[in-house]
């Protein structure tokens, strides 16, 4: 029984997924099976993955039913039988040493339930986003399972194609869910809702392709409001319904928080608000108070910071912890 088996869905790429196979045949570690599945493609795709395979005894090739990512995922995930499963996706390349430092990081940490890696994210046709870009900085700094766990409603906290997980765990929190959400944020917070530990390697071993027809600039999954949903999900089950709500910000993120948490059944008791014309005020029945106003932490209440503008989370971060407030037990930053 191989120690890593890696799951490649693949649709219609074979601009790609040349090279996406080549730097896993290529890898440093070698104890692995490579299950691809080409997902109905109308290309030369399941082609060129039976080519590779028939030069290389690691690999095998499977025809999905065209349906997607998720169905994929359903065919392919009961053929991996290894102690380790990884992700790639077709339009990627893994590092050569992607998967050593990987099983190496589990191996050498038991609590550990999976490893991500830093990631370079490029284009070929015209450099990356500055936002981009910065995203890819923001989590290759995720390097211990207390930051991933800190930072995971902010932004999915794990390049899901870089990633390798324990299989027994896996089994535990199970598969895929298909829904209006971001599949693979989705199921990384349902990791860290099991009590699971993920953490980020400090070194760059997966180069992750941005292209304008990527989901996540074209499918409706990974809007805002769809982000917004599952983690105000995480939110209402780990904290429950017992203690109020006051929320940092009640500009346009601040509000939908507040809606779909009351929607919910919570209690939303306050606004923290630094604008003049709010402070004082009502918003959506709820008082607006300044910073200065807000009581100290205690039980009865959980902060949630709902600021996503540039280097507004640090400083709200810096203010409450100068003032006594822990992080996951008084507050959470959630954007």
């Amino acid at each position: 029984m191989p120690r890593v088996s890696i799951l490649l869905p693949a649709r219609n790429a074979a601009r790609t997924i040349d090279v996406a196979v080549r730097s896993l045949l290529s890898q440093t570690f070698t104890d692995f099976e490579l299950i691809a599945i080409d997902d109905g493609s109308s290309d030369d795709t399941g082609e060129r993955l039976r080519t590779h395979a028939r030069g290389d005894p690691r690999m095998q090739v499977h025809t999905g039913p065209g349906r997607g990512l998720i169905a994929a995922l359903e065919l392919g995930v009961p053929l991996c039988k290894g102690e380790f499963y990884a992700r790639m996706d077709a339009d990627d390349e893994s590092l050569p040493r992607r998967l050593e430092l990987s099983v190496a990081a589990l191996d050498a940490d038991p609590s550990l339930a999976g490893v991500g890696t830093g990631v370079e994210i490029f284009r070929e046709d015209q450099p990356p986003s500055p936002n981009l870009i910065g995203y890819g900085q923001w989590l290759s700094s995720l390097t211990t399972p207390e930051l991933l766990f800190r930072e995971a409603l902010v932004e999915s906290p794990l390049c899901n194609p870089s990633t390798l997980v324990r299989r027994e765990v896996l089994d535990r929190v199970g598969p895929w869910h298909e829904g209006d959400f971001p599949e693979d944020w989705q199921h990384w917070l349902r990791f860290l809702e099991q009590g699971h530990r993920l953490t980020c390697l400090p070194h760059v071993l997966h180069r992750w392709r941005d292209s304008d027809t990527r989901l996540t600039r074209t499918d409706a999954r990974y809007r805002r409001e769809a982000h917004l949903a599952i983690k105000t999900d995480f939110v209402s089950r780990r904290l429950g319904k017992d203690r109020g709500l006051v929320l940092w910000g009640a500009g346009d993120v601040g509000l939908k928080v507040s809606r779909l948490l009351r929607a919910k059944g919570h209690r939303i008791e306050q606004f923290v608000e630094l604008h003049p014309r709010k402070i004082g005020k009502k918003l959506e029945g709820i008082p607006a108070i300044a910073p200065e106003q807000l009581a100290a932490p205690n039980e009865r209440v959980h902060l949630l910071a709902t600021v996503g503008a540039k280097g507004a989370r640090a400083e709200i971060r810096a203010w409450l912890v100068e003032r006594g407030w822990v992080e996951g037990r008084d507050f959470t930053c959630l954007a």
